[in-house]
């Protein structure tokens, strides 16, 4: 029914305890000193500890304690006189018999002491477990968030491989892995060292377990134990596993999401893996599977945009080199250095050279895009004042202004405070803005610089371009262009800076583009940590802004 423990010195409660419990169906045990009674806990387990406080040979105070901190369940019962108990020993002690109570209440008291023991093993047994699943719990949680933070593959097996570690305490695990090291890789994680023999039937294992997963069907990488390259990975080199890891309990799985192939896991433990353990391993193996294929993802996008900066940055050279002699040829004829011209020849010839113009203009948008994406671009920053670029700009479009019939005008504050920046940047964004009113400004309507001073409280704008207003913060030089052409629908607004964006009109077709001046200019103004946007309404006009922040010496760039 259960095993006590009865500590008395007096022979005489010893006999009466030994002859009623032995009666009842109880293991009985007696002691009288410390080396009995801790050699008797370490060979079998208590439920009830009868302690008697007449004790002469033993401190009762120290003895109990001993017996709570080895035995934390246990019940202890105090037989005693009657006498009030010290302070340090009734906090350790579970109950009372006076050495007067009858037989019958001893039993009961006893049995109920046992009760308890057992119910206390319980709730000890579930806290564990509780404690156990939280804290898995908690590794998946951490391994998920170490998923979510990267798009290393490098990185996402190692975090799945540590996950794997803290949850289940692995003794070894061989990882295939083809996109670890841009080569097909065997990840050997191991407690012990292991011998180039071992070593070598692993690799020969893992092969054979990953061509397993692929009996019906083509393998998606070939490999053999020649191309099958192995890392090893050891806690302990002080010690070597032998051939009997092939005796230890195992899992395994394929790590993939669909077709997309990434890799398998064999995992081995000595002792044998739970039910849960193997609900863990699952779950970890398949959430690295999503992070990874958006990694394979990643590096395709990425290899893709190598390619497309490569092609684009040697196609435009490519483009531009002969576009030099013929604008060079082109000038010859048009001077009459060879010979007159007839009228419509020469029309021919300014026709050429115009659009040569614009395919130059084309190929130095493109580079300048791809510059800028690539983090190329040159800056040379210096203290000026926004007239002298906003005088320039004037002056490089009155002519062309006056060819399409667009009356062409500034409207400057006065003495405006020194910006940071780039002048011929910033020349560029005013020529993009100042071009594109231009295309898009019928004859005989305006188009106006204006120039202000304004607090980033006051600038207003609206919705489509908040998020680009949000972070402003201070005092801006603000630039606008200011036209009265054929405007922008308010659902098209928020695409008007994007790449390779023109919004659909018969006058933006007729216009032609590429439709890189606006966003090469949004990126511009980025770099000098400004903002630009864009007020308009169809068939009445738009005002495209730019902020610059006043120069001071805690915003220079």
């Amino acid at each position: 029914m259960g095993n006590i423990l009865l500590i008395s010195e007096n022979d005489e409660i010893f006999q009466h305890y030994k002859q009623l419990l032995s009666s009842n169906d109880f293991n009985f045990n007696s002691c009288c000193n410390n080396t009995s009674i801790f050699d008797l806990i370490e060979i079998s387990p208590i439920d009830v500890v009868i302690i008697d406080e007449n004790l002469e040979n033993l401190n009762l105070s120290l003895t109990i304690k001993k017996i709570k901190s080895k035995l934390e369940n246990t019940q202890i019962i105090l037989l005693t006189d009657g006498k009030p108990p010290e302070e340090n020993i009734e906090k350790y002690v579970n109950g009372y018999i006076l050495k007067n109570f009858a037989d019958d209440l001893i039993l009961s008291i006893i049995k109920i002491s046992i009760a308890n023991k057992q119910q206390s093993d319980k709730l000890s047994v579930k806290n564990s477990d509780l404690a156990d699943s939280l804290y898995r719990l908690n590794v998946l949680y951490s391994t998920s968030s170490q998923f979510a933070g990267t798009l290393d593959t490098k990185k996402l097996i190692e975090y799945m491989i540590e996950g794997l570690d803290k949850s289940l305490s692995f003794d070894l695990t061989c990882t295939i892995s083809f996109g670890y090291a841009n080569e097909p890789v065997l990840l050997v994680n191991s407690l012990y060292d292991i011998s180039e023999e071992l070593m070598n039937a692993l690799k020969l294992r893992a092969i054979l377990n990953y061509k397993s997963l692929f009996e019906s069907s083509q393998t998606p990488h070939e490999i053999d134990d020649k191309t099958l390259k192995t890392i090893k990975f050891i806690k302990n080199p002080t010690n070597k596993f032998t051939f009997s890891i092939f005796q230890y309990d195992n899992m395994f799985a394929p790590i993939n999401v669909g077709d997309d192939f990434f890799g398998c896991v064999e995992i081995f433990k000595e002792k044998p893996f739970t039910t849960d353990d193997a609900t863990y391993f699952q779950t970890i193996v398949q959430q690295v599977s999503l992070p990874l294929k958006s990694a394979s993802l990643y590096e395709e996008l990425e290899k893709l945009e190598r390619i497309k900066s490569e092609f684009l940055s040697i196609g435009s050279h490519e483009l531009r080199t002969p576009l030099t002699p013929l604008k060079n040829a082109l000038s010859i004829l048009s001077s009459g250095r060879c010979g007159e011209l007839s009228e419509s020849a020469m029309k021919f010839v300014d026709m050429a050279k115009r659009n040569v113009e614009s395919l130059t203009n084309i190929i130095n948008g493109i580079l300048d895009i791809n510059k800028i994406e690539a983090g190329k671009m040159e800056y040379n920053y210096e203290t000026m004042n926004i007239h002298s670029i906003i005088d320039t700009v004037k002056n490089n479009f009155d002519s062309v202004a006056k060819e399409h019939s667009i009356n062409f005008s500034t409207n400057e504050q006065e003495n405006l405070p020194q910006i940071y920046a780039d002048s011929q940047k910033l020349g560029q964004v005013l020529t993009n803005l100042v071009s594109n009113a231009i295309k898009f400004t019928p004859e005989g309507k305006s188009i106006t610089i204006k120039s202000e001073l304004k607090n980033s409280k006051e600038i207003r704008t609206n919705q489509s371009f908040e998020r680009e207003l949000k972070n402003l913060n201070g005092n801006y030089v603000v630039v606008s262009v200011i036209d009265e052409g054929i405007g922008i629908k308010e659902e098209d607004l928020v695409r008007a800076f994007d790449k390779f964006t023109q919004i659909e009109n018969s006058l933006s077709r007729k216009a032609g583009g590429t439709g890189l001046g606006l966003s090469i200019a949004k990126q511009l103004v980025k770099a000098h940590n400004g903002a630009i946007w864009c007020d308009s309404k169809e068939n009445e006009g738009s005002s495209f802004h730019v902020a610059i922040p006043v120069h001071n010496e805690n915003n220079s760039i």
